[in-house]
């Protein structure tokens, strides 16, 4: 047997140490109103991480690929693909009986150098860049047909306010690549689920330009099926006024509604910034890592009520949002733990770095067990 493990033992896995799927976790909390997913590592999907297995089977009913069908991941060369993550994923899923997500076709980070350039190292024209998203999305796509059953096809178009980012994507296509992207992967999948894809969706403005671009795609013929709002959100805001006003504009606009990247940031920022701009990244300084040896029990009280108020408010608009997704399966995973500040510890999920449930989330919710 390789690294990984068989389809055999992961289903003896599954059963054995949880009591059988049918154990009652988060995911059972939920069942009636959305699915509740994960973000997956490669350790973890290969059965490497000690624990995390029972853990995913038994609070999760949906998975998404945190890194591992990002371009620079699954297609590093112009002529080489790596499907090994790929391919452990959705027998993962499968075994689970999951809703399987793939995460992300385009993106303007993770996507290596050579995709925007010819062999004398210059910028592609559109025609050829688009090219080169239709080979990339046939290969990827049509790879997983029938098995993943939702991809995040376009991350991250706009800045905050509203603008188009100047990604290379948009500098060489301008709105192109994002038509081409929604067009090929429907046309390679056709029974798949197409969303959209950004972080601070909250932010009016942004919001704006999200569903403008998302209803021209629609009327353009174009499949687009719901637009996924990254959570990466913070003790305090943004408000449940402002998470709320996005959650009737999408639902108004005709858009299925999910909460893609879930995590609450419990420690300081430089600069109090928000979202998930890879680009901001500050050295590593104690300032801004109080916790080094644990979050002290009034800090993880805060924590687990916000969640329990983003969760009532997820229920109450359980009509619109079909999924709710943690970015991460436990604290000592996340990538908060190096962003925007460098090496500092960090506890932003439901489960800590033991992978237990941090305590009074499910007494909010225990008439429903």
């Amino acid at each position: 047997m390789n690294k990984s493990i068989s389809s055999i033992s992961l289903s003896l896995i599954l059963l054995i140490s949880t009591g059988g799927l049918s154990a009652q976790g988060l995911k059972d909390i939920f069942q009636s109103d959305f699915h509740l997913g994960v973000a997956l590592n490669g350790a973890q999907v290969a059965g490497r991480e000690e624990g995390a297995l029972p853990v995913i089977a038994k609070h999760f009913s949906s998975i998404s690929s945190e890194n591992g069908l990002k371009w620079a991941l699954v297609h590093p060369q112009k002529d080489a693909y790596n499907f090994e993550f790929g391919d452990e994923y959705v027998r993962l899923g499968k075994q689970m009986n999951a809703f399987v997500v793939g995460h992300t076709l385009i993106w303007h980070q993770q996507t290596p150098k050579w995709v925007f350039v010819d062999e004398e190292n210059q910028f592609l024209n559109s025609a050829n860049l688009i090219l080169r998203i239709e080979n990339h999305i046939q290969a990827v796509v049509g790879r997983y047909k029938g098995k993943i059953q939702g991809w995040d096809v376009v991350n991250e178009v706009f800045e905050d306010d509203g603008s188009y980012r100047q990604s290379p994507w948009y500098l060489i296509t301008g709105t192109d690549y994002i038509k081409t992207a929604f067009r090929k992967a429907h046309e390679i999948d056709p029974d798949a689920e197409l969303y959209y894809n950004d972080y601070n969706v909250w932010k009016v403005e942004k919001l704006e330009a999200i569903l403008k671009m998302a209803t021209q795609l629609r009327s353009e013929g174009l499949r687009i099926d719901g637009i996924g709002m990254q959570g990466h959100y913070r003790i305090e805001t943004p408000s449940l006024e402002q998470i709320e006003n996005a959650i009737l504009k999408i639902h108004e606009a005709g858009f299925k509604v999910m909460f893609t990247e879930l995590d609450i940031d419990v420690l300081p920022r430089p600069d109090n910034a928000m979202g998930a701009d890879l680009t901001l990244n500050y050295g590593a300084n104690p300032a801004w890592n109080p916790y080094p040896e644990g979050l002290p029990d009034l800090e993880e009280e805060r924590l687990v009520a916000r969640y329990v108020t983003l969760f009532e408010l997820f229920r109450k608009h359980q009509n619109k949002i079909s999924r709710v997704t943690f970015w991460g399966l436990h604290d000592g995973k996340s990538w908060l733990n190096n962003w925007p500040v460098r090496g500092r510890k960090n506890y932003p999920l439901l489960i800590d770095r033991q992978m237990n449930l941090k305590k009074g989330f499910e007494e909010a919710f225990q008439n429903e067990l």
